[in-house]
C-alpha cells in the first residue's frame, strides 16, 4: 500500500514529507499498457511521470488546500505534455502524451525541453469553485536563472518554491516500474511576533542566519540520499539513516482512504459537457462519420461511446436543437 509520511524537526523551522507509491503508481502504469493501444510507457517517459506522481503528492501534503493540484509539463521534444494531478483525498492519476520516439537515455530536456521554451505549470484548483472565483496557477521555465536546462525534475520544482512562495526546498524523486518516490525537506519562514521591538531587527537577523544553517545542514544530509536507497528502502529506515542525529516529531500518517490511491475523475457527465463543447454541427459530423462518438480517458483508459440518440439528448438537454434526421454511413 502507498505511503505518506509527515515530520518536523524539533525547534527548528523545517518540515518533511516522504511519500512512498506503490499500488497508485502500478495501477497507472498497468492502465497505461493495458489502454487503447498506446502500450507502456518508454522508461524515460515512465521516470519523469513517476516523479511528477511523487511530487505532487508531496506538494499537496504540505498545504491547506481543499482542492486538486496539477503539476504539467509542456515543451518541444517528443513528449508533448505530461500531467499528474492529486485531490484533497490524495486520489492521484497522471498522464503523459508521445508523440515522436523516445531514446533510451533521454534526460528531462530531451524529452520536453528541445528549444529551452519548455514550461512547468502548477495549478491550484478548488473544489466547489463559487462564481467568479479563479484557480491559482504558477508558471516557471523549464531553465535556472542563467538560463541554463535544468535535467532534474527535482530542481525544476525547488526553482518554482523559492520564486512562488519564497521558500527553500529540497526535492529526492526517483520512479521505477513498481515505485514511485520522493522526499521533501522545507525550510518553515521565521515569525518576529513576541519579539520586542528594540531586539527585534537584530534578533531576527540571528535567527535568519542560525535557522538557515540549520536548513542547509538537513537539505545537505537529504540530498545524500541515493535514487537506489531511496526505492529500496522502507521509510524507516531512510529516515533513521539520514537524520540520526535529529529529533524528530512524526506526524500522524494517512490511514485508510487517507493515503495515496489511484483514482480518476472522468465520468460520462464530464465528456458529455466536452461534447457539448464541440458544437452540435461538429459532434453530428463525427457521428454521421463514424456511426458514434467515441471518447477515450488518457489517465485511467476508460472508453465512452455515444450513438446518434446520445449525442442528440446532449444537445438536446442543452438546449440545442440537433438536425431532424442524421443519415449514419
Amino acid at each position: 500500500m502507498s505511503e505518506l509520511h509527515k515530520f518536523l524537526f524539533e525547534g527548528l523551522p523545517v518540515r518533511g514529507v516522504l511519500v512512498r507509491l506503490t499500488d497508485a503508481w502500478t495501477e497507472i502504469l498497468r492502465r497505461r499498457a493495458c489502454g487503447s493501444g498506446a502500450g507502456a510507457y518508454p522508461w524515460p517517459v515512465q521516470n519523469m511521470l513517476g516523479e511528477m506522481a511523487a511530487a505532487v503528492t508531496l506538494m499537496h501534503s504540505n498545504i491547506k488546500f481543499n482542492g486538486s493540484l496539477m503539476l504539467q509539463i509542456v515543451g518541444a521534444g517528443p513528449v508533448k505534455l505530461a500531467v499528474a494531478e492529486v485531490q484533497p483525498d490524495f486520489g492521484l492519476r497522471a498522464t503523459a502524451t508521445i508523440t515522436d520516439d523516445v531514446a533510451v537515455d533521454a534526460s528531462l530536456s530531451m524529452l520536453v525541453n528541445l528549444d529551452n521554451q519548455g514550461k512547468c505549470a502548477i495549478t491550484l484548483e478548488p473544489k466547489g469553485k463559487f462564481p467568479g472565483q479563479q484557480s491559482y496557477q504558477g508558471v516557471v521555465p523549464l531553465c535556472d536563472d542563467a538560463n541554463q536546462k535544468f535535467e532534474r525534475l527535482s530542481d525544476v520544482l525547488a526553482h518554482y518554491m523559492r520564486q512562488s512562495e519564497q521558500l527553500d526546498t529540497t526535492l529526492v524523486l526517483a520512479a521505477d516500474d513498481k515505485i514511485a518516490a520522493g522526499l521533501l525537506i522545507q525550510r518553515l519562514p521565521q515569525s518576529g511576533l513576541g519579539t520586542p521591538a528594540s531586539r527585534r531587527e537584530s534578533q531576527l537577523n540571528e535567527d535568519e542566519t542560525r535557522n538557515d544553517e540549520h536548513y542547509q545542514r538537513i537539505a545537505m544530509l537529504a540530498s545524500s540520499l541515493r535514487r537506489e536507497e531511496l526505492l529500496a528502502l522502507d521509510v524507516e529506515t531512510i529516515l533513521r539513516r539520514l537524520f540520526w542525529q535529529e529529533k524528530l516529531l512524526r506526524l500522524e500518517s494517512g490511514t485508510g482512504d487517507n493515503v495515496p490511491h489511484f483514482s480518476c475523475t472522468c465520468s460520462r457527465e464530464r465528456v458529455s459537457k466536452m461534447i457539448l463543447g464541440l458544437g452540435v454541427d461538429e459532434a453530428q459530423s463525427i457521428v454521421a462519420e463514424r456511426g458514434s462518438l467515441t471518447v477515450g480517458c488518457d489517465y485511467c483508459s476508460a472508453q465512452y461511446r455515444f450513438d446518434p440518440i446520445d449525442v442528440a439528448q446532449i444537445f438536446r438537454g442543452a438546449g440545442v436543437s440537433p438536425p431532424a434526421r442524421v443519415a449514419v454511413q
